[in-house]
């Protein structure tokens, strides 16, 4: 009897667990645009289509900027898989890969949400359109340990001894604190800590110690490595800029009263292709291992 008892609490405290983790994660539902968007008016401001299969429809969000980030992600995950193929013995290729796969896995669950699905995500049934998902959030667990990789990549090419082990201290510790930071947004829920804008704040620092590490090797060195990793991250912050200029422009919405959809989205995937091309073409024959 006490058995059986023992075995009805546990089930009780299980089925208790899995109904609050159910709850909080429906908490993210709770997050809004500000102000509100109806799913009328979320549809009346984008490009989409209905696809019909017989009895069973849904409504493909903007169909062009889909394809665009799908070809991000598998393009992003091919450049990843050719520096895993190709390491040999470098940890630095390694780490690029492992990081260009992170990104590109990344960027097909912000493409599902952001684009491709995002009526049926965020707004189907509801009488108001969520702000977010569940598939960004996983894009942005992604993302952030996408571009500690490649520090730790750097790690590798420009360092070594103690300087080495500090860098890649701190990609595990904002990794995990931003993971963290990132969770506890999304079942609170706290809007700014599940934003692309928060992750970029914290992926910024990483950015401006590439570029100031390898400019001042290059600028000592003279060397082809280190210019070619400089001009990644250069590249890498003219497409964040020609993002931020096309957004605050407004030209995306004067395009699309002319019924042109190429939006800010479209400015930053197509700059990450050139990047990816960059980085798969010239990158791939010049990393080496400081040892």
């Amino acid at each position: 009897m006490k058995h059986n008892t023992n075995k009805t609490t546990e089930q009780v405290i299980f089925f208790s667990i899995g109904l609050f983790f159910l709850s909080a994660c429906n908490r993210l539902d709770e997050v809004n645009y500000t102000p509100k968007i109806s799913p009328q008016s979320f549809l009346q401001n984008q490009h989409w289509i209905k696809i019909q299969v017989g009895d069973f429809s849904f409504i493909w969000s903007q169909p062009t900027s889909t394809i665009i980030v799908y070809f991000v992600g598998l393009f992003t995950m091919y450049a990843g898989y050719t520096f895993l193929r190709n390491r040999k013995k470098e940890k630095s290729k390694l780490w690029w890969g492992v990081g260009l796969l992170l990104t590109g896995l990344g960027a097909l669950f912000a493409g599902t949400s952001y684009q491709a699905l995002g009526y049926e995500i965020k707004c189907s049934g509801r009488e108001f359109c969520t702000w977010t998902s569940w598939w960004e959030i996983i894009y942005m667990l992604l993302s952030v340990p996408g571009m500690n990789a490649f520090l730790v990549a750097t790690a590798y090419t420009n360092t070594k001894g103690n300087f080495r082990k500090a860098i890649m201290a701190y990609a595990v510790i904002n990794t995990i604190g931003y993971s963290i930071l990132l969770l506890y947004g999304a079942f609170s829920p706290v809007k700014f800590a599940v934003s692309f804008e928060c992750m970029s704040l914290i992926s910024t620092p990483s950015v401006i110690f590439l570029l100031l590490l390898h400019g001042t090797s290059y600028a000592k060195n003279k060397d082809k490595m280190n210019l070619l990793l400089l001009n990644t991250w250069l590249i890498f912050v003219a497409v964040g800029i020609a993002y931020g200029v096309y957004l605050s422009s407004g030209i995306a919405i004067s395009l699309w009263q002319k019924g042109i959809w190429f939006t800010e989205n479209d400015v930053l995937h197509v700059g990450m292709i050139c990047w990816v091309y960059y980085i798969l073409n010239r990158l791939g024959n010049v990393l080496i291992d400081l040892e």
